[in-house]
């Protein structure tokens, strides 16, 4: 017997529809490429979505049609998010820090038949634009620019489509499997892949994601996205949004601290979401500027470790509460968030900041294992390490144009991460199973000794990497950058990490660069420090 309950398909266009009927007056303050800041609404965001949309149709593009951004956090990109996908077409953003042949090979992987662009990227399209010849119409995101279309032959300018489509625009049904985004991983490792996502599991992401257990958006929250929309939509957060009515700050291409400051104090920001270089950079500007950050409750950080430090800096002088969360582009992105259970209340505040370090635990929706080489499931004692496994309503089943079986190992997606679980599923994440260092038949992880090293008053930024070494195979080396103004010496350096680590934990050397190598997620690349430093200690 079934139950007698209405149904509907799970869709993106009915989180933008629902966002535009019931809180049609919040507010959407967006910065613009162009300069100055513009206050639009959720009514409007959904009014121009439709728009969008039937413009799209009227273009005559095929269902499923892969439609680019390159493009920062403003209106437009959040009005293309719903007007594609609602449409039936496919929202493809694409992460402009990438190399030209990567940008490249994306866009004509994935087939882009239309490509969306701030004007900052018109002279990056301009010069690849015949190495991708199925793209039809590339579409500048403002209204006519004369320098922008004498650049690219063609060019074709979102206010002027958008005035062809109309506001009334009815959505086609859709099935709630369809393919509704799709996001490349950063291709730290050969070719990035592509990852399809489909209108059920971002619904099903976003109900999860607003949780008070989980991000805790609601309607009373003004949220601000410094995560761009090109890295896994945002954490999900534009649908998030819509689905709860939350105000929205969308900061355009200024991510540095000032801006940031500026933005949170000026439109009085409570949420807001980003990777830790990125909240280093606005720690420094409020301590220098003076800013108490009053509206702030709430950072998220992800994208890599976060350094206890950084959660300290964010309690001590701004009263803001840090939540640790992890993911990845292959889980849309969540897999876990560090709020604190009942039981957690009977701790001390010392254990209780100590609890917030690690990843979290996993929401409803995902489950997590970790596996030894043979992979067989280990204990989750909080101390045994593993290989970190993963599946859910919002994990990939297979990569773009690839299998299940070439993506899964027994219906389990393997994240290449080093993990520990413990009894309530609390993820701490060790290393990436490449990066993890083996000495002597020990395990070191290289994000423990990173963030005891980054805490240290006279370094910026630290990495730490296994180098070669006779006897032990492999020994931690730890690459620092100095602070500004700073000179510290390899033994000042070291002295951090007495009593907080084994003793043969301790890096072997400090070695100084100007700066860490990072992707285009700002994760640091490993193997290029390994290529340069990874020989130091076989003088």
């Amino acid at each position: 017997m079934l139950g007698q309950m209405m149904t509907a398909p799970l869709t993106i266009s009915s989180l933008v529809d629902h966002a535009a009927r019931y809180h049609g007056d919040t507010e959407i303050v967006s910065v613009q490429t162009a300069g100055g800041v513009e206050t639009t609404s959720w009514r409007d965001v959904g009014a121009n979505a439709h728009r969008l949309g039937d413009a799209l149709t009227k273009l005559g593009l095929e269902p499923q049609a892969r439609c680019g951004t390159i493009a920062w956090n403003n209106r437009r990109h959040l009005e293309i998010y719903f007007g594609v996908s609602g449409a039936g077409f496919v929202c493809h953003t694409i992460n402009p820090r990438l190399f030209p042949e990567q940008l490249v090979y994306i866009i004509n992987h994935a087939d882009d038949q239309v490509l969306f662009i701030d004007k900052t990227f018109v002279p990056l399209i301009a010069a690849i634009r015949d190495k991708c010849p199925n793209l039809k119409y590339i579409v500048l995101m403002e209204g006519h620019d004369d320098e922008a279309a004498a650049a690219i032959e063609g060019l074709q300018f979102y206010d002027d489509l958008i005035a062809t489509g109309d506001a009334d625009f009815a959505w086609p049904d859709l099935d709630e499997n369809t393919a509704s985004s799709l996001c490349y991983t950063s291709g730290t490792t050969g070719n990035p892949k592509g990852v399809l996502y489909s209108h059920r599991s971002t619904v099903l992401h976003s109900l999860v994601a607003a949780l008070p257990d989980s991000l805790d958006l609601s309607a009373t929250k003004r949220v601000l996205p410094v995560v761009p929309m090109f890295h896994v939509n945002a954490w999900g957060t534009p649908y998030a949004c819509a689905m709860t009515g939350a105000s929205m700050v969308l900061p355009g291409p200024g991510l540095d601290g000032a801006s940031l400051v500026k933005l949170i104090d000026s439109y009085k920001v409570s949420v807001a979401l980003g990777v830790p270089t990125i909240w280093l950079g606005l720690v420094n500007e409020a301590l220098k500027s003076g800013s108490k950050l009053e509206t702030l409750e709430r950072t998220v950080i992800g994208g890599s470790a976060c350094p206890p430090s950084m959660i300290t800096a964010f309690r001590e002088n701004f009263g803001v509460e840090t939540i640790h969360a992890w993911g990845m582009t292959e889980m849309s992105p969540l897999g876990s968030v560090n709020q604190l259970l009942a039981k957690h209340d009977q701790l001390s505040d010392e254990a209780r900041y100590k609890m917030r370090e690690n990843q979290g635990r996993p929401p409803f929706g995902v489950e997590l294992k970790i596996v030894d080489e043979e992979g067989k499931t280990l204990p989750n004692d909080g101390k045994t390490q593993g290989d970190l496994h993963v599946r859910g309503h919002w994990i990939l089943d297979s990569y773009f144009r690839k299998s299940t079986e070439e993506t899964l190992t027994n219906g389990w997606f393997d994240t290449g991460d080093v993990a520990t679980l413990d009894a309530d599923g609390y993820l701490s994440i060790k290393d990436r199973s490449k990066d993890i260092i083996k000495s002597g038949g020990e395990w070191i992880s290289s994000v423990d000794l990173e963030n005891i090293a980054i805490a240290h008053p006279k370094l910026a930024d630290a990495a730490v990497i296994g180098a070669r070494h006779e006897k032990w195979d492999e020994r931690p080396v730890l690459v620092a950058v100095k602070a500004e103004g700073q000179d510290p010496s390899e033994a000042e350096i070291l002295a951090i990490f007495e009593d907080k680590i084994a003793k043969w934990q301790i890096p072997d050397r400090v070695v100084f660069t100007d700066v860490l190598p990072r992707n285009a997620t700002g994760k640091v690349l490993k193997r290029n420090l390994r290529e340069e430093f990874g020989e130091v200690l076989m003088g």
